[in-house]
C-alpha cells in the first residue's frame, strides 16, 4: 500500500469531511466500510492508484470515521448520510458521480441513488446490507454480526492489536496469512481514536435509527454492480443475487477466494472488474 496522499477537508451542511483526491477525469466517490478503525485509505488505499490512472478518485472518510466529524446522528441513519454526502458533492462542485463502495458505505450510496437519482451515474457495491432478510437462509447472527463484532472489539479490556487481527481475519479477509501488517497497524491505530471509542461506549444510539431499504431498491435507476466475495462472512452470494433482482439494472459478480474486502485482498482483479463496469456506456 502506498502512503496516503495529502489530507483534504470540506465543510458541507454543518459537518466536516476528510478526504483524499487522486487522478483526474470522470469523478468516482469511494465510500468505505463500517468496521472498527476503517477509513477511506485503509479500505481503498491498495486500489486507489490504479483507479486514479483512469478517473478522479475521491476517497471519503464517512462521518463518525477517520478524520471526518464524529457527529451524533438522529433520525433515519441512511437518510442522514445520503443528505450529507450530497452536500459534500455540492461543496466539491460535482454534479454527478460514480460510487465505488464497501459495506457501510454501499448502503449509504444505495439510499443516495434512490433519493437523489440525478447525482448518481452508476454504483459498485461490496458486502452491504440494505435489507434485513435473505432469500435462502437467516442472516448470520440475525444480521447483527458486524455490530456484535464491534461490541466484542471495544468490550472487555478494550481494543488490542491482536483483537483487531482476529476481527479482520475472521470476518473480512479470506486468507489470514495475506493480511499486511501495515493494514493491521493502520486499522488498530485509528480504532484508538478517543472519539471513536466514545461512540462505541455510548449506551444510546449515536449512529441514528436503522432503515430497511426494500422500498428504495426498486426505485434505483442507476446501474448497480454487486461485486461480492464467494466467502463473505456476513452475507453469502445468494444475498446480492436477491438484491440485483430487486434493482431494475442490477448486476452481480462473485470473486473466488475472497471475503468481505475484495479491493484489499485482490486489488488488481477488483480494479479490472470494476473499471470495466464503470467504462460501460451507462445511460
Amino acid at each position: 500500500m502506498a502512503s496516503p496522499p495529502n489530507s483534504l477537508y470540506a465543510t458541507a451542511s454543518g459537518v466536516t469531511f476528510h478526504y483524499h483526491d487522486l487522478g483526474a477525469g470522470s469523478p468516482a466517490l469511494f465510500l468505505h466500510g463500517g468496521g472498527p478503525g476503517c477509513t477511506a485509505w485503509s479500505d481503498f488505499g491498495p486500489v486507489a492508484p490504479l483507479f486514479a490512472r483512469d478517473r478522479r478518485a475521491i476517497l471519503v472518510d464517512l462521518l463518525q470515521y477517520g478524520r471526518s466529524d464524529k457527529c451524533t446522528i438522529t433520525g433515519p441513519m441512511w437518510d442522514f448520510h445520503a443528505a450529507k454526502t450530497v452536500a459534500l458533492l455540492d461543496e466539491l462542485a460535482i454534479p454527478r458521480a460514480d460510487f465505488v463502495c464497501n459495506s457501510w458505505g454501499g448502503t449509504i450510496a444505495l439510499n443516495l441513488a434512490a433519493k437523489y437519482p440525478e447525482r448518481v451515474r452508476s454504483l459498485v457495491i461490496t458486502g452491504s446490507m440494505p435489507v434485513f432478510y435473505g432469500p435462502l437462509a437467516p442472516l448470520p447472527e440475525g444480521g447483527r454480526r458486524g455490530r456484535n463484532a464491534r461490541d466484542i472489539y471495544y468490550g472487555g479490556a478494550g481494543p488490542t492489536r491482536e483483537k483487531m487481527r482476529e476481527l479482520i481475519t475472521r470476518l473480512e479477509w479470506f486468507d489470514r496469512a495475506e493480511l499486511p501488517e501495515e493494514t493491521l497497524d493502520m486499522r488498530y491505530r485509528q480504532s484508538l481514536d478517543p472519539e471513536e471509542i466514545a461512540l462505541a461506549a455510548r449506551s444510546d444510539n449515536p449512529r441514528g435509527d436503522w432503515q430497511d431499504l426494500t422500498a428504495e431498491l426498486g426505485s434505483i435507476q442507476a446501474p448497480v454492480l454487486f461485486a461480492w466475495g464467494m466467502h463473505d462472512a456476513f452475507l453469502t452470494p445468494d444475498y446480492p443475487l436477491m438484491l440485483a433482482r430487486m434493482i431494475p439494472h442490477g448486476h452481480l459478480y462473485v470473486m473466488d477466494r475472497a471475503s468481505h474486502h475484495l479491493q484489499e485482498e485482490r486489488p488488481y482483479d477488483y480494479y479490472s472488474v470494476v473499471t470495466g463496469f464503470l467504462n460501460q456506456r451507462h445511460p
